[in-house]
Order: C-alpha cells, then structure tokens, then sequence
C-alpha cells in the first residue's frame, strides 16, 4: 500500500515537472502538440514509403514492426483491464491540457506504444543512424505528458511492452518461414499488378 502510494505521489510529481514547463515555456507548445497529435501522419508515411522500396529487408522489418505494434497493442489493453486511470487533464486540477481529448482510460499510452512498436524495429533491425526513430518515439511520448493527455507511467508502461513485443518479434519472426512465404507470395502479385498495369499504359499510348 505504501509503495503503491509512493509510485503515485511520483507518478504525478513527474507530470508536473514535464506539464508544467509548458506553462514556463508555452513558446514551445505549438511544437509539442503537432507531435502529440500529427506526428503518427509522418510515421504512417514513412512506413509506406519503406514499404515501397521494394527492398525485402525492408519489407520485412515493416512486417515485423506492424507485428509487435499489434501484440503490445493487444497486451495494453488486456493490461487496462487490470490497472485503469484516467487522463490527468480529469484527476488533476490546473493541469496545462492543449489537445482535445475524450475522457477515458489513458492506461498505457497507446501512442507511446505505436511509435516504440515501429521505431524501436527500425532501430533494431538498421541499427546506427536508425536511433534517431527511437528518439523520435522518446519525443512523441514526453508530447502526451507535456499536452497534459498521459502520466509518466502511461508512457513508461507502453514503452515496456512496445520493447519487449519488438525485441521477440525481431529474434524470431524473420527466421520463419511463412514471413519470408508471405513476402515472396505479396511481391508476387505485387508484380503481376505491376505488369499488368504497364501493359495496360503501352497500350493507351500506342493507341493515341
């Protein structure tokens, strides 16, 4: 009881810490919220701009990445089941909330798990200059804090699960077989559309 007592009195104290700076520094809200709130545009981008390489390797890092970010989302919300608070923007008075968010449970952070999901893949599969989708993702979750939408704890328990999930897809899931069938089978049609679709333009300029 006491311990649990400890871990909320920091829990919020460290909210505070991050949600009040910006009422310190509201200069910098704009930035926190356009990542709170319009990054994940970005990273579905990204993802299908890797997709699209037409590089195996990447394609089955997307893969893997979309495989964990599914298993960490699943283990989130069986985790709420057990553990539920809502957004601190509820709980907590004069709290600096600069989104519009519905009110329910915030426990974990499901943003914080989508990008760890995806970014930390990318990282472990490409490693060096990849860290900077980690950080990325280390970015998109102090946002949720700072926007006055998730507690520390939301974020640090998404980041848990999105690690774990990513690291044990990552060892196993590209050894497999039926990841590489999957992908052989998609690039095979993928390229029949292609030829097809190539066929169908020569023809439309043969024509004209």
């Amino acid at each position: 009881m006491v311990l649990s007592l400890n871990i909320s009195e920091v829990n919020i104290s460290l909210f505070r810490f991050v949600n009040d700076l910006g009422k310190e520094y509201p200069f910098l809200n704009p930035t926190f919220i356009f990542i709170a709130e319009y990054m994940v545009f970005l990273l579905a981008l990204s993802v299908l701009f890797i997709w699209f390489t037409r590089d195996t390797d990447n394609r089955i890092m997307i893969l893997c990445a979309s495989i964990a970010f599914i298993c960490a989302f699943i283990i989130g919300k069986v985790s709420g089941v057990f553990h539920s608070n809502y957004q601190p923007f509820v709980e907590l008075t004069d709290v600096n909330k600069l989104i519009q968010k519905e009110k329910d449970n915030s426990f974990p952070s499901d943003h914080t798990i989508l990008f760890f999901s995806y970014c930390f893949s990318f990282w472990l599969f490409k490693r060096g200059w990849s860290i900077l989708w980690v950080l990325l993702a280390v970015l998109v979750g102090v946002s949720r804090i700072w926007v006055g939408v998730h507690y520390p704890l939301d974020v640090l328990t998404g980041i848990l699960i999105s690690l774990a999930t990513a690291t044990l897809i990552y060892f196993i899931f590209p050894k497999l077989s039926v990841t590489q069938t999957t992908i052989k089978i998609y690039e095979k049609y993928e390229n029949n559309l292609l030829l097809r679709f190539k066929k169908t333009m020569g023809n439309k300029s043969k024509n004209s």
